[in-house]
């Protein structure tokens, strides 16, 4: 078994065909990897992805060949899983506007060239989930990208495939947190081809890390609100005087 990646959260073993993901319990803001790590972290995005992974695999296959399937000393923050060719967009939904959406509406009245209402504010619900994809940056911040320029990346069949998938896959899961309380404000997704060309969700998935969880009873446009995801860490440290350089 080989190390072949080591990402801010989560390192990549080859294990012959298959690749063993293991989520450690770093936590990063900005792209920039904090020193201080959460306990068992790594383990709660795993068993979330693995129960969305069962929740949407009737929309689109996953990458997930076995949770059991790894060695020991990984149990519950580990994956076995297909080797894929990722596709270079981040696949983001958005269902209220907040975050880096916020600041683009606030400039420009759209985000990733989607026009929105005027007099939406921090936390508005939109009037329907939006794609809002954004580059995949090997170094450096990821940047808004429209859909066109996705089409220009990976084809006109490929994009508006994985739109509506990226789109299905917030309702349902926005519909399966509003039954339990819990607002799903936006999400990032990943997908890949599996060898035989085949479309797979890969990553995680809708998790802390790629999600912004909001309890619903709490909701109120206008101001920031309490979430249940890593924003209070990205708070904080925007209170900090640093370069944000990764």
């Amino acid at each position: 078994m080989e190390l072949i990646h080591s990402g801010k959260v989560r390192d990549v073993y080859a294990d012959g065909d298959e690749l063993i993901l293991v989520a450690s319990d770093r936590v990063s803001v900005y792209d920039v990897v904090l020193p201080t790590q959460i306990p068992d972290k790594g383990k709660i995005l795993t068993q979330l992805s693995l129960w969305w992974f069962e929740q949407l695999a009737d929309i689109i296959p996953n990458h997930v060949v076995s949770a059991t399937d790894v060695p020991a000393e990984w149990a519950g923050r580990a994956i076995r899983c297909r080797r894929l060719g990722m596709l270079p967009v981040e696949w983001i939904a958005r269902g209220y506007l907040t975050g880096l959406g916020l600041k683009e509406y606030e400039k420009n009245g759209t985000v990733s060239g989607i026009s929105l209402p005027d007099g939406l504010v921090d936390a508005s619900r939109l009037p329907e989930p939006i794609f809002t994809p954004t580059t995949k940056a090997a170094e450096g911040h990821d940047e808004f990208i429209t859909y066109t320029d996705v089409v220009a990346e990976i084809g006109e069949d490929t994009a508006a495939r994985l739109k509506d998938v990226t789109l299905e896959i917030y309702r349902r899961g926005a519909a399966l947190a509003a039954e339990r309380g819990i607002i799903i404000a936006d999400t990032k997704l990943e997908f890949g081809r599996a060898a035989d060309g085949t479309l797979v969700l890969g990553d995680e998935v809708l998790t802390p890390d790629s999600s912004r969880f909001w309890p619903a009873d709490d909701w109120e446009p206008g101001r920031p609100q309490h979430s249940l995801d890593k924003q209070f860490v990205r708070d904080w440290s925007s209170t900090l005087d640093w370069d944000r350089t990764p």
